[in-house]
């Protein structure tokens, strides 16, 4: 029963009432999976340790001490995201592509005053610029054949005990689901007494169910960072982050080929719009024990995003075979549109990083990660959330981010590959939501020119519910969503 209480929180697809911030959203935004510049991606990330790449100012800014000069770079990157999904054995998949840039930014190094003999600061780099921290760009194609229920039901069992005409007034109950319903002859008083007990036109029975989701957007991340070189063996840094979220979904659940029933399909279509902007530090710090090992550690405060707003809307559509007494068959109606604005607070993050330096020929390097999902919050001045951050808390978990890479050179040319592991964010197994990876890249660097070339590959595996409560549920949707990157980092020493 805990398992089924759990799976009903973590639903995207809210059954009544009005769209409210659900513990899946948190999750979406808190998670994130930085795509930086060509080199950062062919290692895999495994970067806290090396420094002297722009991306170190979203992981260990701590790297921005090893830098020995000014350059600008610009990553301009290509996106493809593939779900695959099974529904009772059907299997369906969709894919979205997009072109988006990994990072851009100017690091500004100004070398010390100190006698390069003693102890003393060797130089301070200044960066600023932007990072690619999440990609929101899939498109899912669900459908499957369910014989036990459907959303309807849900309906009906909200609805009972409400006056009809709460559907009706102006403005109704239930605006978003319950009212639509009602006015799309979905919903039908069984009485025509006072009982206030409805039904619906779906009898027990066959019935294909389809949902497809277009999702867009992106979180992309400001930094202001400084980094610092101490007699060329410690390395201190600082990042002042703007991170911003921009979040679109466009949805449309079906039900068709009903048995038994004058309804000739229902659909439901969801429009979703989320903005937001906060702020978060990182401190970083590497230490040069020797010439051929680096350890680095780093610390995210969380992201507080004080200023999120959701817009939405929803409408309702069914088709009978049988015409009414106007000569409809067709209904349409329309939500009004939705709005809210709330708070969100995002895990902390802590880090450490390891590399061995071969010489002037390779490195190998790694790096661990730990975030608490269960830790994200919601919040606003006039709405409290603790029924959505109970649901966080019970539903997700500390997880182990880890990443390894390696590099080699001969010349001017480079050769690099990685592979990372995420654990599952979610507690008692309740879904599986684990991520790995490999990534591979080349690079060159002549002068005062350098150009870098990767191509990174990630999978999850999660389930997705149309509808889920404690006693009336969908089968689970298997989702497989696999993710390519192709960067080019193109690079000017200044």
């Amino acid at each position: 029963m805990k398992k089924l209480l759990i799976i009903s929180a973590l639903l995207l697809t809210a059954a009544t009432t009005t769209r409210a911030q659900t513990s899946a959203d948190a999750l979406r935004y808190s998670r994130i999976d930085i795509g930086g510049t060509a080199r950062y991606m062919g290692l895999s990330g495994a970067f806290g340790a090396l420094g002297a790449d722009f991306t170190s100012t979203s992981t260990n800014p701590a790297g921005l001490g090893l830098y020995k000069s000014s350059e600008f770079i610009i990553t301009p990157s290509v996106h493809t995201g593939s779900v695959e999904s099974d529904l009772n054995g059907i299997l369906t998949s969709d894919t979205r592509s997009n072109f988006y840039l990994g990072n851009i930014g100017v690091v500004l190094s100004s070398k010390g005053k100190s006698d390069p003999s003693k102890t003393g600061w060797r130089n301070v780099t200044f960066a600023t610029g932007l990072n690619r921290l999440n990609d929101f760009n899939h498109r899912y194609e669900m459908t499957g054949t369910n014989t036990t229920n459907s959303l309807l039901d849900i309906y009906v069992r909200d609805a009972n005990g409400t006056d009809f005409l709460e559907f009706e007034k102006d403005p109704p109950a239930n605006p978003f689901d319950l009212s639509l319903a009602w006015w799309s002859f979905l919903l039908d008083l069984k009485y025509s007494d006072t009982a206030n007990i409805y039904i619906s036109p779906i009898p027990v029975g066959s019935k294909l169910q389809t949902k497809s989701i277009d999702s867009r957007g992106s979180m992309n991340e400001y930094v202001f960072s400084i980094g610092a070189n101490y007699s060329d063996r410690l390395y201190l840094g600082m990042t002042l982050g703007i991170p911003f979220i921009r979040y679109y979904e466009s949805s449309v659940y079906s039900e068709s080929d009903i048995k038994n029933s004058d309804l000739k399909y229902f659909d439901r279509i969801e429009d979703l719009e989320t903005h937001g902007n906060g702020f978060n530090f990182k401190l970083g710090v590497i230490y040069r024990a020797t010439d051929w090992f680096r350890v680095g550690a780093a610390f995210h405060t969380p992201s507080w995003f004080n200023n999120m707003k959701d817009y939405w809307t929803a409408t309702m559509v069914s088709e009978f075979y049988t015409p009414d007494d106007n000569g409809d068959t067709r209904y349409i109606r329309n939500s009004p549109s939705g709005s809210n604005n709330y708070m969100l607070q995002t895990p902390f993050r802590v880090q450490g990083n390891l590399a061995f330096i071969i010489g002037n020929v390779g490195l190998i390097s790694a790096d661990y990660e730990f975030a608490d999902y269960a830790t994200a919050r919601f919040g606003a001045s006039d709405n409290i959330y603790n029924g959505e951050n109970r649901a966080i808390k019970n539903s997700y978990a500390g997880t182990h981010h880890i990443r390894v890479g390696t590099e080699w050179r001969y010349k001017i040319f480079s050769l690099r590959a990685g592979g990372k592991y995420f654990t599952s964010p979610y507690q008692n197994d309740i879904n599986d939501g684990s991520r790995f990876g490999f990534s591979g890249g080349v690079g060159i660097k002549e002068g005062w020119f350098f150009m870098d070339l990767a191509y990174a590959y990630n999978k999850m595996q999660d389930d997705y519910y149309f509808y889920h409560t404690s006693t009336i549920s969908a089968n689970p949707v298997a989702n497989s969503t696999r993710n390519h990157n192709v960067l080019l980092t193109l690079g000017a020493k200044l």
